[in-house]
């Protein structure tokens, strides 16, 4: 008999360009895509109070009103503290157009006494132009100010998010008989976003405040704006830390002059090794489960898709999309290896496999 089945490179292809057409349909509406992942993380973020007050029986407006509540008034205060600031940043720039022509004109007379010339200098000062890195924070912090003040949209998702919890909850535990996988596929979602999001933010928490502090006795204007800017950028895969601090250290160099930068840099530096690459990944762990060519890939798709706030959501978002597409399906188990980087449990290795078979041909003899 002929095997009828659909060879795997078309399989391949055709989910690639259904996965390519899905992405820009999102992309057309990112307006509200965004704020509806938005509402959704910050509902599974503040999940475990809703399960506190469940455990001693509160009452069911409780449970709804106090998450909601926590939410909302979050995200008023960062509104309010990135409105302000970045009015502030948009007053201040204009004020450092004669340093940063004094650092040009230094600039160029070093280049002179070192034999390198004027055109090699000009180059470099466009790449690293202090105006453009400033600017690229203004940037961010528009787009963000600009998702934040659809405020209304977010605050209705969320109390229609906050009040559907209790019975989406009873519908996905009743749900474990029908489709087991993919029930288990969603709780392994909310528990490793959640994870994600409660370690994230209080060792961005904790960034900010010490970035906050050097950059108050270094006197860098703006050290509330810069210390939020480090908490955002947090929650940016890979390249956030370097989000956080270029900013700062032109307005560093801007304001105090070379030093001030390199000891903005020293401190900055200092902070993230101590925090991200010693302390976060033991209270971490494989939370994520996303190897870190995934996650850098997740940044760039997200970002293209959503733009700057898809880079803050990133990580939630391949974990769901992982859920979805991926941890339901019993049969994907070496595409789960594939995202995480790690080998399948419960298949042994080849070279070990060789020996076991080798060892047990050689008792046989």
């Amino acid at each position: 008999m002929r095997d009828q089945s659909v060879p795997r490179a078309v399989i391949i292809l055709v989910g690639l360009a259904a996965g390519v057409i899905v992405l820009f349909g999102i992309r057309e509406v990112a307006s509200i895509a965004g704020p509806v992942v938005l509402a959704l993380v910050l509902v599974i973020a503040v999940s475990p109070v809703r399960n506190w007050l469940a455990r001693r029986h509160a009452p069911i407006w409780l449970q709804v009103a106090l998450p909601f509540l926590i939410v909302v008034l979050v995200l008023l205060a960062m509104v309010g503290i990135i409105t302000i600031s970045a009015t502030q940043l948009a007053s201040l720039l204009p004020t450092y157009t004669d340093q940063f022509r004094q650092l040009v004109a230094d600039a160029q007379r070093w280049a002179a006494a070192h034999g390198l010339s004027n055109d090699v200098l000009s180059r470099g000062l466009q790449a690293f132009d202090p105006g453009r890195v400033l600017g690229l924070a203004q940037i961010l912090l528009g787009s963000l100010i600009g998702v934040l003040s659809a405020l209304f949209l977010i605050v209705v998702l969320l109390l229609a998010m906050s009040l559907d919890a209790p019975v989406t909850s009873k519908v996905l535990t009743a749900g474990e008989g029908y489709r087991p996988h993919v029930v288990t596929a969603l709780a392994t979602f909310a528990h490793k976003t959640r994870r994600y999001l409660i370690v994230s933010t209080v060792f961005g928490l904790i960034n900010a405040i010490l970035d906050m502090l050097a950059l108050s006795l270094l006197d860098v204007p703006l050290p509330l704006l810069w210390g939020v800017l480090a908490l955002i950028a947090n929650y940016i895969p890979n390249i956030g830390f370097v989000i956080g601090l270029l900013p700062p250290a032109m307005l560093a160099l801007l304001d105090g002059g070379v030093q001030t930068m390199l000891l903005v840099i020293a401190a900055y530096c200092v902070i993230n090794v101590v925090t991200q690459s010693f302390i976060l990944p033991k209270f971490l762990g494989d939370a994520v489960g996303l190897s870190t060519t995934m996650t850098f890939i997740s940044l760039i798709v997200w970002t293209f898709v959503l733009g700057p706030l898809g880079a803050i959501l990133a990580i939630p978002l391949s974990l769901l999309t992982r859920a979805l597409l991926i941890d339901s399906d019993p049969s994907a188990k070496w595409a789960q290896a594939l995202v995480s980087g790690k080998r399948p449990a419960g298949r042994p290795a080849q070279g070990r496999a060789r020996r076991v078979r080798g060892g047990g041909s050689s008792g046989r003899r």
